[in-house]
């Protein structure tokens, strides 16, 4: 009963996981279609990049037991956020792709070394330790990355910035993964996701609180030329935000991921 309870809880969070991971095409056909990147940042997807490919190989067999819906979501989301990096080194300004590229570079490095200290040196439980912890630390990050849109929720009192159903599912893809990992006992894959279904709670708490409120003042609204919100896959499942925001005067664009 126990094993169904575990696949059930797994299956919902790659399908929830998918959700998140393809909410950033909207972002991408419009690249595309202007061939530029314009004033979008490329860093996030390639931290995510980092973040599904520690975790991917976490799921794997040799790493650990019953994680291999781990590894499918997460494998999944490296080749989508691929596509994405790679968009972002052909249609980026000279400079942006220098940036992503190198930064690609330390990523692959990373994930490199991982994979390769825990397959030679490392072997049973330390080496599922040693995965767990890689995984699991880039999984919080990315996890803490939707403070900044909520601290922004809280200043403006408007949830015109943190759609509810990107919070929504944020949340439960975060609460599918959290019991998954605790009907598993594992705690690689529990403990990131638990500290991400508090985090989705409080989104959906303060879109409560605010919604009413989403109302701006007209001159506000003419200084926002575009505001996206993207939410992708961080980890075992985790969610993380990606935000930009562009004004007239001045360009901003708030990163809501460290991440990957």
């Amino acid at each position: 009963m126990m094993n169904v309870a575990h696949f059930i809880f797994g299956v919902f969070g790659n399908a929830t996981a998918l959700f998140l991971f393809l909410a950033p095409v909207v972002t991408f056909k419009r690249i595309i279609k202007n061939k530029s990147t314009e004033q979008f940042s490329g860093v996030p997807y390639v931290m995510t990049l980092l973040n599904n490919l520690l975790s991917a190989w976490y799921g794997l067999p040799f790493v650990s037991h019953n994680n291999v819906l781990v590894t499918t979501i997460n494998g999944t989301g490296a080749v989508i956020e691929s596509v994405y990096v790679i968009v972002f080194l052909i249609l980026a300004p000279r400079k942006q792709k220098l940036k992503i590229g190198g930064l690609l570079l330390i990523i692959l490095s990373i994930f490199a070394t991982v994979a390769l200290v825990s397959v030679l040196a490392l072997h049973g439980n330390n080496r599922k330790i040693f995965c767990g912890v890689a995984a699991s630390v880039f999984s919080i990050i990315m996890y803490g990355s939707p403070l900044s849109i909520m601290r922004l929720v809280i200043k403006t009192k408007s949830v015109e910035y943190m759609p509810f159903l990107l919070s929504l599912f944020c949340f439960l893809c975060g609460t599918s993964w959290f019991i998954f990992g605790l009907i598993g006992r594992d705690p690689f894959v529990a403990v990131p996701n638990g500290f991400g279904t508090a985090l989705g709670a409080m989104q959906l708490i303060l879109y409560f609180i605010y919604y009413d409120k989403n109302k701006i003042p007209e001159e506000k609204r003419k200084t926002t030329t575009e505001h996206a919100v993207e939410m992708g896959l961080n980890g075992n499942g985790k969610a993380q935000a990606h935000n930009n925001i562009q004004e007239v005067k001045p360009n901003t664009q708030p990163s809501l991921n460290g991440h990957a």
